[in-house]
């Protein structure tokens, strides 16, 4: 699992039919210290975030095919959870 920072939407006006009914959130992932990592990527939305949200990324694909009720599905990211704040090296942090 990861925390990343969602910063926008994908719309996506054809999709593979499992697919169809959910939404595509934009994040980027982050340090413990909160601070930006890598590229941005696509994750299905599980936790109905919304840009800003913190959200827990689960990036194993188990998250993914229990969402979209499919065992066959080839996806690895979902927000799995919003975040409201989290403790690292002894610091607090979030919104």
């Amino acid at each position: 699992m990861r925390l990343a920072r969602v910063v926008g939407n994908l719309v996506s006006t054809i999709k593979e039919q499992t697919h169809y009914n959910y939404k595509l959130l934009i994040v980027e992932y982050l340090d413990g210290s909160g601070n930006p990592v890598e590229a941005q990527q696509i994750v299905f939305d599980g936790a109905d975030a919304g840009i800003g949200d913190l959200v827990l990324v689960n990036v194993d694909g188990g998250a993914a095919k229990q969402l979209l009720r499919d065992k066959e599905i080839i996806a690895d990211n979902t927000a799995c959870g919003v975040i409201d704040h989290w403790t690292f090296d002894g610091k607090v942090y979030g919104k």
